[in-house]
């Protein structure tokens, strides 16, 4: 793609940022033809207040009258860039946390053909690590490793990282309408763009943390990321392994999955057998309920080599056609 005829936009969720958003849209490259900064019903009326204290000819305020979360926000920003006639859209939070001048690592592996979607990850200098505050650190590692195995992209890290950018063929078949709009919503991205088989790379980013405020209710987010990593792993198989294709890890699962639950079943059974009756279980018993429980884990962990092995190598968006509006299976 010649970077000539690229136009690039920057799509900005506001809600609560008045402190810091001026700064951000000041800080973005000239570069950028276009920056859509959504109000998402923030109480501060940051659009109105963007509208009367910014003179950059770039912005265009959109704004909701129902509060949508920052996937809602964020899909509006997709839309209206893509009406625009943008190529590249990049999504930055407003609360100064992400600096603007990086951009261009976001955008270059794009227009390159390299990647489909770019994202920040903020490990990958361990230095800069001890910056991050404890408890996002620990949360970040268990989700990275849940994420990994969710949606499928075993190479990237840092799911939770909002620093992206993604080109706007592959943005214009995401089925918007059931993207998660709220807190789970990097994460059900990358499930989006894995049933897309689109080429996800991580881009080494530091972060800053001030006086930004959180509006996670963690308990609830701990149900709703429970709930839904699971809905999602299972349609990612589904899609991937049974609908799209049947391929020898399809087989190693069922295998893998039966040999498993005859172990557990069988042996649970025998055991619970012999504590009622204090007759010592057979030998041959034994021995088949371990045959199968280790079978059974051989034939999962290769499955689970076989999925790592099957993460996107190559960007789908020269391939797919632009269109504005997506119907992939929800």
């Amino acid at each position: 793609m010649s970077t000539a005829l690229v136009r690039t936009a920057v799509v900005i969720p506001c809600y609560r940022v008045t402190r810091h958003v001026l700064d951000v849209i000041a800080a973005i490259p000239d570069s950028v033809d276009v920056i859509v900064c959504v109000d998402d019903a923030c109480p501060d009326e940051s659009g109105r207040y963007i509208e009367a204290s910014c003179s950059d000819a770039r912005v265009r305020v959109i704004r909701h009258e129902i509060n949508q979360g920052v996937g809602g926000a964020v899909m509006t920003g997709y839309r209206t860039a893509i009406d625009l006639g943008c190529d590249v859209l990049v999504k930055i939070d407003g609360d100064g946390q992400m600096d603007p001048s990086l951009l261009p690592l976001f955008v270059a592996p794009i227009l390159r053909g390299e990647a489909d979607y770019t994202k920040g990850n903020r490990f990958w200098d361990l230095t800069h690590i001890r910056r991050m505050p404890l408890a996002r650190r620990l949360g970040n590692l268990g989700l990275s490793f849940l994420a990994k195995l969710i949606t499928g992209y075993w190479d990237v890290f840092d799911p939770t990282n909002g620093y992206t950018a993604i080109h706007a063929r592959v943005a214009a078949h995401l089925p918007m309408a059931s993207i998660s709009n709220r807190y789970f919503f990097e994460t059900d991205m990358m499930f989006r763009l894995n049933i897309l088989r689109a080429r996800v790379i991580d881009v080494p980013m530091d972060a800053h943390y001030g006086d930004e405020e959180s509006h996670l209710d963690a308990r609830r987010a701990l149900f709703e990321f429970g709930f839904k990593h699971g809905r999602n792993f299972g349609k990612r198989i589904l899609y991937n392994y049974f609908l799209r294709d049947l391929s020898v890890a399809s087989l190693e699962l069922v295998v893998g999955l039966a040999l498993a639950l005859f172990a557990v079943a069988f042996g649970g059974f025998h055991w619970a057998q012999g504590l009622a009756s204090g007759a010592p279980t057979p030998v041959g018993t034994i021995m088949v309920a371990t045959v199968a429980a280790i079978s059974g884990l051989q034939f999962l962990l290769a499955f689970v080599a076989y999925d790592i092995a099957s993460v996107p190598r190559s960007a789908v968006h020269p391939l797919l056609p632009m269109r504005r509006t997506a119907g992939i299976a929800r």
